[in-house]
């Protein structure tokens, strides 16, 4: 049982980082139906960003959970303002293109960030500085269960509540759900199109670069690769809830990293991918709009 439980929590801490980086895919994808390949890369920027700022921070004398909190708050400007560069070079010309190349500009500026950050920092891992405390309260089950996980669901929990308070409670996330169901009345009504999809990736990239700084605090190590595979499995996570759909993407989330965890515990973690995957593959057979997404066949 106590096996059972590690497994659980180590999932659910899986699942928390995924459904961070998956909620900006759904998000872009509901406004302009693009799949934002480069996405990854943000979470990737935002771990370096915090790994930079947390040494500056050291270095200053600042005490541990500060620097936590400031080399965050770095990480999701820095990465807010990449995403909002990147929506305004590669993706915005190419809005009434062929749906073929923007998709291929994401692939590209994927590519290119990949390579940027290697070439800027190191093709290794780097060690990641420790910025969560231990917490005393969890010493008894410390070996089920550590700080950082505990940090990570809380974090990812409040992430999502905000952004489901942002969506349905303020004036911004109408305008959003407006721009999602119809641009173009969505402009006739006043709406501000190219405003909303650019505070779209924005809010996207900063929710990207806390997953970044979490999963480097709770691993201890980045390098410049950890996106595409962290974009792999978020992009397969939305998709499993049902693309276009936060809660969705939440749901497909968890369910991924739990389903890896528990083929990791009781399988072998070399078939940790195959797992993941195969469920992906069984969900778009059967179900094809994802777990909670909506039926799109046409009515006769």
């Amino acid at each position: 049982m106590e096996y059972f439980a590690e497994l659980f929590l180590g999932g659910l801490t899986r699942g928390s980082i995924y459904a961070l980086i998956a909620i900006g895919y759904t998000m872009v994808y509901g406004i302009i139906e693009l799949i934002n390949f480069a996405h990854g890369e943000i979470y990737m920027i935002g771990a370096f960003t915090a790994l930079i700022a947390a040494s500056v921070f050291n270095f200053l004398g600042f005490g541990q959970i500060t620097v936590f909190l400031l080399a965050t708050a770095v990480a999701i400007i820095y990465s807010a303002a990449y995403g909002f560069t990147i929506e305004k070079i590669a993706y915005k010309p190419l809005r009434n293109a062929h749906r073929l190349s923007p998709l291929i500009s994401a692939i590209g500026m994927s590519i290119f960030l990949q390579n940027y950050v290697m070439l800027a920092q190191t093709s290794n891992f780097v060690r990641f500085p420790k910025l969560i405390p231990d917490f005393e309260f969890i010493e008894p089950v410390a070996h089920i269960i550590g700080s950082s996980e505990i940090v990570i669901f809380v974090v990812a929990a409040i992430v999502m509540l905000a952004l489901t308070f942002l969506i349905k409670f303020t004036k911004t996330g109408k305008a959003m759900r407006a721009t999602a169901q119809d641009k173009t009345m969505a402009m006739l009504i006043g709406i501000n199109v190219d405003f909303i999809i650019s505070i779209t990736f924005i809010i996207g990239s900063a929710i990207a670069a806390i997953g970044g700084v979490l999963i480097a605090a709770h691993i201890g190590q980045i390098n410049f690769y950890i996106g595409f595979v962290a974009g792999i499995k978020a992009f397969t996570a939305a998709v499993l809830g049902g693309i276009g759909s936060i809660y969705g993407a939440a749901l497909g989330a968890f369910v991924l990293g739990w389903t890896e965890s528990f083929a990791t515990g009781y399988v072998s973690s070399d078939y940790e991918d195959l797992f993941a995957f195969s469920l992906l593959v069984i969900i778009l057979i059967f179900k094809p709009e994802g777990l909670v997404g909506k039926s799109t066949a046409p009515k006769v």
